[in-house]
């Protein structure tokens, strides 16, 4: 990422760290010819950021915390039921920690989000950490780790407990949507442990549907991957299919309206980017990785990354003139979804249109995949979409933390006091 001279760490007030390593002084900082006072604000505060990033990446312990595994030793007291479907991410945490040893940091470790991860941030001096949890198990497992960690005082990268509950309880987000005029396709939610589902006789499935008959989408409120989505041609299917899913998830059902149209994904993260490993502040949310998922012949909907990986084929980038109303409307939606909401971090919207073409947000995954491109293809729709932005991987990666840095450090400086101590080490 950035380079520059080396420079010994006499004294560190920080007791979170166990030992003084050395540190690059700032190379952009100390050879960029600049007057401060000539500069645009968000110009400069770029410039101020990227030493204050290069000087923590070099001086943070960091942990990449993945998914963990419930059925292993010592990592829960007693096992209990996943409502979502669960998966480590441990191979993406481990694209993160790459990234981040590539653009200097010096500790980075994996951590599993479980009990026993609170003991090991304290004994390995953790100072942040990078979420890629979806959690181990039970209700709003995605909520847990941010809470763990809010608790504990350790700053990180992923969204507060409650933004990461809503997005992943699809029936509550949607409702969100409704409440700010965002679109979204007409649902209802149905628990298997009230009454059976009789479409006919619903009286809520009557208010939301009125006369329409079908095609519908029936599928759980918290899940991850397109896993257990399925298409229903008429009310008269509904049932069997509902009833299913929740005997799989033991929680509500999500029953919504089918959207004949193409179907879409857009990014949109915090207003710091990098590009060639230079740090720019824009005016706000940035949104890109504008994309149309491919649908096969003999697909309604998007089958499961578990079944068939995210490849090139499967993923179309929109062209800049012939989609050129598409992408504006996708990146309205996305700013518009990431300011109203207040979120912080990145998210994905998978976006659908109808038969006339008019664009519907489905739903806003907190924890979209990170995947590294690999040389056989697979990749992730986050990743798919960089390249036209001229950005890489590790551009996104530093991007994200970046980001999160300079929130820390002009939002929340009372829950970063450690961060600030290890800005101001004393350098010989």
């Amino acid at each position: 990422m950035m380079s520059g001279s080396t420079a010994k760490l006499v004294s560190s007030p920080v007791e979170y760290l166990n030992e003084a390593f050395e540190a690059p002084q700032t190379a952009y900082s100390e050879n960029a010819n600049i007057d401060p006072q000539v500069l645009p604000v968000r110009r400069t505060r770029a410039h101020e950021l990227a030493g204050q990033v290069e000087r923590l990446l070099t001086r943070m312990r960091i942990a990449v915390i993945y998914g963990g595994d419930k059925t292993e030793d010592g990592a829960v007291i007693y096992q209990s039921h996943n409502p979502r479907s669960w998966k480590s991410y441990r191979t993406v945490a481990e694209d993160i920690a790459a990234s981040l040893r590539r653009m200097g940091c010096r500790y980075v470790s994996l951590m599993a989000d479980d009990m026993r991860l609170a003991q090991r941030l304290q004994d390995e001096g953790i100072h942040f950490a990078w979420l890629n949890t979806g959690g181990v198990q039970g209700f709003c497992s995605v909520s847990h780790a941010p809470a763990i960690l809010e608790m504990l005082g350790v700053p990180y990268l992923g969204h507060d407990p409650l933004t990461a509950g809503i997005l992943d309880s699809k029936h509550t987000f949607k409702r969100q949507l409704m409440g700010l005029g965002i679109p979204t396709a007409e649902f209802m939610t149905w628990h298997g442990a009230g009454e059976p589902l009789n479409p006919c006789e619903n009286p809520e499935f009557r208010r939301v549907f009125g006369d329409y008959k079908g095609p519908f989408i029936v599928k759980p409120v918290s899940g991850r991957a397109s896993l257990n989505v399925e298409f229903v041609d008429d009310i008269f299917g509904l049932a069997p299919v509902a009833q299913e899913i929740f005997d799989l998830t033991q929680n509500h059902v999500l029953i919504e309206r089918y959207l004949g149209g193409r179907e879409f994904c857009v990014a949109a993260c915090g207003p710091t980017i990098a590009r060639d490993g230079e740090l720019e502040k824009l005016d706000g949310p940035f949104t890109f990785a504008t994309v149309e998922r491919v649908l096969q012949e003999d697909e309604r909907i998007f089958t499961s990354m578990d079944k068939r990986p995210i490849t090139g084929k499967r993923v179309r980038q929109l062209d800049p003139l012939e989609d050129a109303e598409v992408i504006d409307q996708l990146n309205e939606l996305g700013r518009k979804v990431f300011t109203d909401l207040n979120m912080e971090t990145l998210v994905r919207l998978d976006v659908r249109a109808d038969e006339d073409g008019r664009l519907f947000v489905l739903e806003t995954n907190p924890k979209p995949d990170l995947k590294a491109p690999t040389e056989d293809g697979v990749t992730s729709l986050i990743a798919e979409g960089l390249t036209q932005c001229g950005m890489s991987y590790d551009d996104l990666i530093l991007s994200l933390i970046a980001d999160r840095v300079d929130l820390l450090l002009r939002q929340r400086r009372g829950s970063a006091g450690h961060l600030v101590e290890l800005l101001t080490i004393c350098e010989a």
